[in-house]
């Protein structure tokens, strides 16, 4: 049986940058904490990050990837370069899914971790661009497949899909 990598805080932890949970009652997700898949990551905990946290955004202009390869940094809305944490916690997400031989991740969509779709623009003004998070961009790059908590179908069928791989 695969393990699914889970933002902690889309199963009610309060891990979040403002100290909130946002929990998640799709089905997939409650079959697979039943069945006990689900192995919970927070990248900005693992990085070191507290609970509550300034928000912060990857900086203006820039993306996940170019801050993998130190080219741009993630930005606290206070002004501290809090890259390192960021980068300490996808690769603590990353380590956990190697260990585990884990291959996907349903990650929270927007956050400067783990969003898959989106991201905040840098200007700390709630607008959306198009683009990943650092863990999302770490764990894609290596391979993981990598859904956001608005794709649990999609997840699910490609679940099943490596499952039918491993039977044959």
């Amino acid at each position: 049986m695969r393990s699914v990598l889970i933002s902690s805080c889309l199963l009610g932890n309060p891990v979040r940058y403002d100290g909130r949970g946002v929990p998640h009652g799709d089905a997939v997700l409650a079959r697979w904490l039943q069945e006990g898949r689900v192995v919970a990551v927070c990248p900005e905990v693992a990085g070191g990050m507290p609970i509550p946290r300034p928000p912060a955004e990857i900086e203006p202009g820039r993306n996940a990837a170019s801050v993998l390869a130190g080219g741009a940094r993630v930005v606290a809305v206070t002004g501290e370069d809090v890259t390192a944490s960021f980068l300490h916690g996808a690769h603590e997400a990353l380590a956990a899914a190697q260990a585990r031989g884990i291959r996907m991740a349903v990650l929270k969509e927007g956050s400067p971790s783990c969003g898959s779709g989106y991201v905040y623009d840098g200007h700390f003004a709630r607008r959306r661009q198009p683009g990943m998070g650092v863990t999302a961009q770490l764990l894609r790059g290596a391979g993981l497949y990598v859904f956001s908590e608005h794709q649990w179908a999609e997840a699910a069928a490609f679940l099943a899909e490596l499952e039918a791989g491993d039977a044959r």
